[in-house]
C-alpha cells in the first residue's frame, strides 16, 4: 500500500510550520482582498511573507490552492453559532453577523474576490462551498432547537432558512450595492422567520409525510 500526497494547503501541522501557514495565508488574504484572485502571485506572497518560494509553492502549488487552504482557515476561524434562546433571536444574531463581516473593509473585499474567482475556477469554488457548509452545519442547530420548542414545523430545512437569512445581504454586496446595515440585517432575519411561521422551508419529504 502505498500513501497518497496530501493535497495542497490540507496539512495542518503545528509549531513553525504553522507559523509559515499563518503568515501565507494572512498575506494572501491582503493581497487578494486589495487585488482580487486574477494577479495573486505564489512568489509575490512568499516575498511578502517573508517565506521562501520553494516552501509556499510545494506546499500550495497554485494561487487556488492557496485560496483554498485560506477559506479552510477562515472556517476554522468563524465564531460559533449564538444560542439566544429563540429563533427569531437566533436568525438575527445570524443575519447580524453575516452583515458586520460583509461591512468590515478588508472581509467584504475577500469575500467579493473569492466569490468572483469561484465562477471560473473550479478549485476555488470547491473550497467555497465546503467554507459554506461548515458555517451552515454550525448554525444548522437553532433551526432544529426552534423545531423542538415548537418554533417551527417539523421538517423544516435548517439549510434554506440559513441561506434565507443571507442572501439578501450577499445580494447588496454583489449586486444592489444598498446598504448592509442593522436594518438590512434584522429585516432579513424577520423574513426568514415570516417565511419559516408559513411553512416555506419544509421540506417536500416532510409535507409528504
Amino acid at each position: 500500500m502505498t500513501l497518497e500526497e496530501p493535497a495542497p494547503g490540507s496539512v495542518r501541522p503545528g509549531g513553525r510550520t504553522a507559523r509559515i501557514r499563518a503568515a501565507v495565508l494572512r498575506t494572501a488574504g491582503d493581497l487578494l482582498a486589495e487585488r482580487g484572485f486574477a494577479t495573486l502571485d505564489l512568489a509575490e506572497i512568499a516575498a511578502a511573507a517573508g517565506v521562501g518560494k520553494t516552501t509556499v509553492y510545494r506546499r500550495w502549488g497554485t494561487p487556488a490552492g492557496l485560496v483554498a487552504d485560506l477559506l479552510d482557515d477562515m472556517a476554522e476561524q468563524s465564531l460559533p453559532r449564538t444560542d439566544t434562546g429563540s429563533l427569531r433571536g437566533d436568525l438575527t444574531a445570524n443575519a447580524r453577523l453575516v452583515a458586520k463581516t460583509l461591512t468590515d473593509r478588508r472581509q467584504s473585499r475577500l469575500f467579493a474576490a473569492v466569490i468572483a474567482a469561484a465562477t471560473g475556477d473550479p478549485v476555488t469554488s470547491a473550497a467555497l462551498r465546503r467554507f459554506y457548509d461548515v458555517r451552515l452545519t454550525e448554525w444548522a442547530p437553532c433551526v432544529e432547537d426552534a423545531i423542538a420548542r415548537g418554533e417551527a414545523p417539523a421538517g423544516t430545512d435548517p439549510r434554506a432558512v440559513l441561506s434565507a437569512v443571507s442572501a439578501p445581504l450577499y445580494y447588496r454586496l454583489l449586486a444592489s450595492g444598498d446598504p448592509i446595515d442593522e436594518a438590512a440585517a434584522d429585516t432579513a432575519a424577520r423574513a426568514a422567520l415570516d417565511a419559516v411561521a408559513a411553512g416555506t422551508f419544509v421540506t417536500r419529504q416532510a409535507a409528504d409525510a
